[in-house]
């Protein structure tokens, strides 16, 4: 609960729908994303911003709902009704505060920045609602058929959360329920019709809904990767990254050495759920012998594309006493962001301080890090 309010702050959640167009058995609020309840990313957001929240429920969910409530002794359920609308409704029924937020349960993206944003928004100017500036062109149609196109300018799609003074959000709703215009799909409407037109405010894309069953996919992974091979090999120059720098003796490998590559293949493996480099090239093949590992991480990357995955992000730690690697460093990275597709690539060299293996300069440890967007 905030401490000091300047005025009481409700938030409803809006979780009485029944998840038909995800396809799922149970209300996709309480379907689990990254290990979570949907709704429980929804409840962490808002819970330092309300002095109380009001989730709206279906019957047949609220002993699973009030279950994930328990940690927020400031939350409890409201019985919600068929539409948005009438839970909504029934929510402003029993709301104490003077300003109310109201939020889809199913965006659990809603990030605390957009929150605050939404509460000064609605001090400022009376009315906040979360929208973001359309990027498609936007056609009216009917019997598919271009009717019109109106200016992209002018068009915003909505998000929540949406704030207002509850008294005037109140009125206009019992206006509403009065007339019979129960049709409207948001509260900005609803505050337009029987107010006064709502201020808008500038969201964030990663505040997106989940509607469908892909969005509840894993968009992203990671994987850890790491690799030591020891000198020896009677070579003057060692591979990383498929760059070949100056060294007093070679890595000693089964294919061509490159410590790098091997712990980078690692982790893109591991990142996909799949076995390590050992499995899929294993030095008992002599298909192996003396391979390119550049080639061979063309292959793991064919892996990570057949997944539905792109590398978002590689991050690798070099631990080497010799040779001295920073004047390769750029061309390292240049080598993985074409063989690999990402343009964040980070790649740090250091020593270990003359302890241990490596200090003592009998081999090369490295440390990889790579992150997977899933590809739409």
């Amino acid at each position: 609960m905030r401490s000091s309010p300047e005025m009481m702050t409700s938030v409803i959640l809006c979780a009485a729908g029944s998840g038909i167009r995800a396809r799922f058995k149970e209300n996709k609020i309480l379907k689990e994303y990254n290990g979570l309840p949907v709704l429980s990313y929804s409840l962490s957001a808002f819970a330092p911003f309300a002095d109380e929240i009001l989730v709206a429920v279906r019957e047949e969910d609220e002993e699973n709902i009030k279950k994930l409530l328990s940690p927020y002794p400031i939350a409890r359920t409201v019985r919600g009704g068929k539409t948005r609308m009438e839970s909504v409704y029934a929510c402003l029924k029993e709301t104490r505060g003077e300003i109310v937020l109201i939020h889809d349960a199913a965006r659990p993206f809603v990030s605390k920045n957009t929150i605050q944003v939404c509460i000064s928004t609605m001090k400022e100017f009376g009315s906040a609602v979360c929208s973001l500036p359309l990027s498609d062109t936007i056609a009216l149609a009917e019997g598919g058929k271009i009717l019109s196109q109106p200016p992209r300018e002018k068009l915003f799609s909505l998000q929540t959360p949406q704030g207002f003074y509850t008294k005037k959000l109140k009125k206009a709703y019992d206006e509403a329920f009065t007339s019979g215009r129960t049709d409207f799909t948001d509260d900005s409407g609803v505050y337009a019709a029987f107010c006064e037109p709502p201020h808008l405010f500038s969201g964030e894309r990663d505040n997106k809904k989940l509607t469908h069953p892909e969005d509840f996919c894993v968009t992203e992974r990671a994987g850890f990767g790491i690799d030591t091979h020891a000198f020896g090999k009677n070579q003057d120059f060692i591979l990383l990254g498929g760059v070949k720098i100056p060294s007093s003796s070679g890595l000693e490998a089964h294919s061509d050495g490159d410590v790098l590559c091997h712990a980078l293949m690692d982790a893109l493996l591991s990142a996909i759920g799949e076995r390590d480099i050992g499995f899929h090239f294993p030095d008992s093949d002599e298909r192996f012998r003396g391979a390119d590992s550049m080639k061979l991480l063309e292959i793991v990357m064919k892996m990570v594309h057949g997944c539905g995955f792109c590398v978002k992000n590689i991050s690798i730690s070099v631990l080497a006493e010799r040779p001295r690697l920073s004047p390769y460093i750029e061309k390292i990275q240049e080598n993985l962001k074409a063989a690999t597709g990402c343009e964040s690539v980070a790649v740090a060299a250091g020593t270990n301080e003359k302890l241990g293996y490596v200090g003592e300069g009998k081999g090369i440890t490295v440390y990889a890090l790579a992150l997977l967007a899933r590809n739409r």
